[in-house]
């Protein structure tokens, strides 16, 4: 075996279920603990926003928007990880059409990659002579995709137009986990969908975002190909997840040339106390960090005409559309442009556009076909969906086959690095970790201060309650569990996934470790327990919205609890009562991942002990379904490294692994590319080869053996 990944690993047996309550201090209430969190991350939000709106606010000329122009777009294809560059064959095919009263309906597919098909349908003007103008609608997250604007697309092509409506990934006939035998999703709901892609695309360092693009761009390659359409009198249309991607396309793609995204506009500052983050398109790691906010997406069309829709009792707040249009009309000014935005508003909820279809309608006539005349506005009943599918059974995975989103990012992803852990890509490592992760707290960092708010005894153990604060980060509850001897002691600090300390099954471990003379910290890292919130898809899990707030900032749930191991290794480092040069750190499930990015950067942790860790990020790549991946997702990392890496990096320092487990939780034995270790205690020089089995039947836990 090669030594790319000379760890200390040893392998352990037994299991630990006993429940510590006895240990531990109340449980913090999950939404104290998540609403606290939420908080800090908003607080850091506000901070990057507030600059933000100062620097837009000092535009003063053509020349400066133009600045801020070329800073945003190559921000914004660097936080999604650009665009495909290579406009591949559409290998476009008309499979069907219908007519209608006043235009004709066509299924189409084309390929927006090489064998990654999308459905459509184009609607045509009835006696069309010539070219005329065409407009890209980007369906809403119906489950139905195209099939939802139907009536809006027989609209426009009654007033003349093309409209082209395709399925956006992961709805109408694009699922991307489609089960033969329903024609469902084994997933969900289309941000179900949308999410559980995206995870995958961020473990690349790229955004499901590029992907959503890349077809309407796509769409557009295709209307501009036709003889029925005027390849310069293009325009752009979608409301909710429709409105992001429109918002997008026009802020990409300049052969747009009036663009109308509804009920999503806002601001972030309006937004995040409100709805919050609510999809994986909309949500680009990073992109608050980078001072961006809403009105960027307009900044990047200006002056191109531009309408934005909105709704007075929307989930994207009306408040934060006013403050962006505010911003966008002083942009357009700059740019002379004053005539070429508007703010189309109306009554109702979130995508309640009846009362002004006629105004967006209008606003494509006057742009794009050059006319004030008044749109005629049909009330039109939409055929049965079969009858607007482009494949035979609904779902191209199951009629004409597709590559997914997963099949696409399995194919690009990096192969496991096979040259050894060298000292300068140790450095590299950490450094990665440190930066991808959003990890601030450092071996320097000044030790927290602790107050202690509770003490007492029990079986000759003292049991302590200490609340961590400052110099940096939220304040951090640890109970400390000090056996009855003299002198300096080693340290173990106990870190369960599930947080709940009053329930957390690490009784064993506490008692054990206090008995052969160990000081215990045990610590519920942030948050502690997730708490609720509104669950997109099962296997998306309780963390996912939390974990979208968290890459705005650019943080994340492993680079936080990194951040809490560090703060409480700091502080237990400068207790009299401890000997520093033997802390370890133990942990289970989710945790342990970030306990690996902590021990990577902190040499004082001496071992690590995880159980149920994830076995690698590659394994949610290489498997089609993941479940719970955001509470272990560093976006970017596996262009960087992978956790048999993190393990290589901590060498010759102690790890064990118990029960590693595969990308949906079950347990599996570790990537070869981990198995080879050094043993506890081994010279720098001595790496003793290391044979792993899978889990034992009985214990469920990974056995190792050397030679």
């Amino acid at each position: 075996m090669p030594q790319a990944h000379a760890a200390a690993l040893a392998f352990v047996l037994l299991s630990v279920s006993q429940a510590w309550a006895q240990h531990a201090p109340p449980a913090t209430p999950a939404a104290t603990s998540r609403e606290a969190l939420v908080a800090e991350l908003d607080a850091l939000a506000s901070g990057r926003l507030a600059a933000r709106a100062r620097a837009v606010a000092e535009l003063a000329s053509r020349d400066a928007v133009e600045r801020r122009r070329a800073t945003v777009r190559s921000t914004i294809e660097r936080l999604i990880g650009g665009l495909p560059a290579e406009r591949t064959p559409l290998a476009p095919r008309v499979v069907g059409r219908f007519v209608e009263d006043g235009f004709t309906v066509e299924r189409v597919i084309f390929d927006s990659l090489p064998n990654y098909a999308v459905t459509a349908n184009v609607f045509i003007p009835a006696g069309l002579t010539g070219r005329v103008p065409a407009v890209v609608i980007s369906p809403g997250h119906s489950a139905n995709g195209k099939v939802g604007d139907y009536v809006f697309a027989a609209n426009v092509a009654r007033n003349g137009m093309v409209a082209l409506t395709y399925d956006p990934i992961g709805q109408g006939e694009r699922l991307q986990a489609v089960d033969p035998a329903t024609q469902a999703s084994r997933i969900g709901r289309p941000t179900g969908e949308h999410g559980h892609a995206s995870i995958k695309t961020m473990l690349m360092g790229e955004h499901i975002a590029r992907y959503f693009v890349w077809d309407a761009i796509r769409a557009i390659d295709y209307l501009v190909a036709r003889d029925d359409v005027d390849g310069e009198k293009i325009g752009a249309f979608g409301c909710s997840g429709g409105g992001v991607v429109t918002a997008m396309l026009a802020a990409f793609d300049t052969r747009v040339v009036a663009a109308a995204p509804a009920c999503y506009i806002t601001s972030f500052e309006a937004l995040l106390p409100t709805a919050g983050p609510q999809e994986a398109e909309q949500s680009i790691p990073g992109f608050i960090e980078a001072g961006l906010d809403f009105g960027d997406w307009i900044l990047l069309a200006a002056p191109r005409a531009y309408a934005v829709v909105s709704t007075t009792d929307d989930m994207f707040p009306f408040a934060g559309a006013r403050t962006t249009v505010d911003e966008a009309r002083r942009v357009y000014e700059l740019l002379g442009a004053r005539d070429h935005f508007q703010w189309i508003t109306g009554p109702g909820g979130h995508g309640a556009l009846g009362p002004v279809s006629g105004e967006i309608l209008g606003f494509f006539l006057t742009h794009l076909r050059g006319t004030d005349a008044t749109p005629t506005v049909a009330r039109l009943t939409p055929p049965r969906p079969e009858d607007l599918w482009a494949t035979p059974t609904g779902q191209l995975q199951t009629s004409v086959g597709s590559e997914t989103i997963h099949s696409l990012v399995r194919a690009r992803a990096p192969r496991p690095a096979s040259g050894p852990m060298t000292g300068e890509r140790r450095a590299e490592v950490a450094r990665d970790v440190r930066a991808l992760a959003g990890i601030t707290i450092a071996p320097t960092s000044p030790a927290p201060r602790a107050a202690r708010t509770s003490s007492a005894t029990r079986d000759a153990t003292r049991i302590e309650s200490y609340t961590l604060s400052g110099p940096t980060g939220p304040a951090l509850d640890v109970v400390v569990h000090t056996p009855h001897a003299e002198g300096r002691r080693p340290l173990a600090i106990l870190v369960d996934a599930a947080g709940d300390t009053s329930a957390a099954p690490v009784a064993a471990d506490v008692d054990r470790l206090v008995g052969a003379g160990h000081i215990v910290v045990t610590l519920a890292t942030r948050p502690s327990p997730f708490g609720t919130e509104e669950v997109k898809a099962p296997l998306l899990g309780t963390a996912y919205l939390l974990s979208l707030r968290a890459f705005l900032v650019g943080r994340t749930i492993v680079g936080l609890r990194a951040d809490d191991i560090l703060r409480t290794v700091a502080w237990a480092a400068t207790r009299p009562d401890v000997d520093a040069g033997r802390i370890a750190v133990h942990a289970r499930g989710a945790t342990a991942v970030a306990v690996l990015h902590a021990a990577v950067l902190e040499p004082r942790i001496q071992s690590v002990r995880s159980e149920g860790m994830l076995a690698s990020y590659r394994a949610i790549i290489d498997e089609e379904l993941h479940r719970d991946a955001s509470e272990v997702l560093v976006p970017g990392a596996l262009a960087h490294y992978d956790l048999p890496d993190l393990i290589a990096a901590i060498a010759p320092r102690r790890v064990e692994i118990i029960a590693p487990v595969d990308a949906m939780g079950t347990p599996t034995a570790p990537p070869r590319s981990a198995i080879d270790v050094r043993a506890p205690g081994a010279r720098a020089d001595e790496v003793p080869r290391t044979r792993a089995r899978a889990p034992s039947r009985q214990s469920g836990h990974t056995a190792a053996s050397t030679p």
